[in-house]
């Protein structure tokens, strides 16, 4: 497939992500049995995951976007959060789902869940793909996860580096060559 070579190692196939998804989105349903959830995607990484997890709910939702990022074209978090698109939707009373690609260090999906709790919303609920424990310095901790991984620079499956490798459909960890300049 185009940019394996960039691969230090595929961590998760594409028929271990599809399944995993699957399973999520199972339990998700089960949890909001009887509910309409609003499912709000963190963009660019999230639309991937965020589409396939919504076609496999079975549940009545709606959805929203944030745009929000705190690392720019780097591989480490700046630590410093910017949201430069909010949801259209007042959440108000609302059952929301927070749907992120990862949760690394935890500084944007920290922001993003207190400012989303001061809007009231009924609930608040956290969906990461991946989560990387080993690098979190804010106290957060999400309510679905699809994989957990060890600290290394990962891409696929929405996950980029300076906006590439979004579109391959397996989890991989990338090559420090491809990112490191001499």
């Amino acid at each position: 497939m185009m940019m394996q070579q960039d691969m230090q190692q595929i961590l998760f196939t594409q028929e271990q992500v599809a399944a995993r998804v699957r399973e999520m989105a199972a339990q998700i349903s089960q949890d909001y049995a009887g509910k309409t959830p609003l499912v709000v995607g963190i963009l660019r990484g999230s639309f991937i995951f965020m589409a396939d997890l919504v076609r496999a709910m079975e549940v009545p939702l709606t959805l929203d976007f944030m745009v929000a990022s705190s690392y720019g074209a780097g591989t480490v978090s700046s630590g410093k959060v910017k949201i430069s698109l909010d949801l259209q939707e007042d959440i108000a009373g609302r059952d929301v789902l927070l749907v992120e690609d990862i949760l690394d260090t935890g500084n944007t999906l920290s922001k993003l869940v207190a400012e989303l709790k001061s809007r009231r919303p009924a609930s608040l609920k956290l969906c990461v793909l991946l989560d990387k424990p080993e690098r979190r310095t804010k106290p957060i901790e999400a309510d679905y996860v699809g994989f957990t991984i060890p600290d290394a620079f990962v891409v696929g499956c929405g996950l980029d580096y300076n906006q590439l490798y979004r579109q391959l459909p397996y989890i991989g960890i990338l090559k420090p060559s491809v990112y490191e300049h001499p």
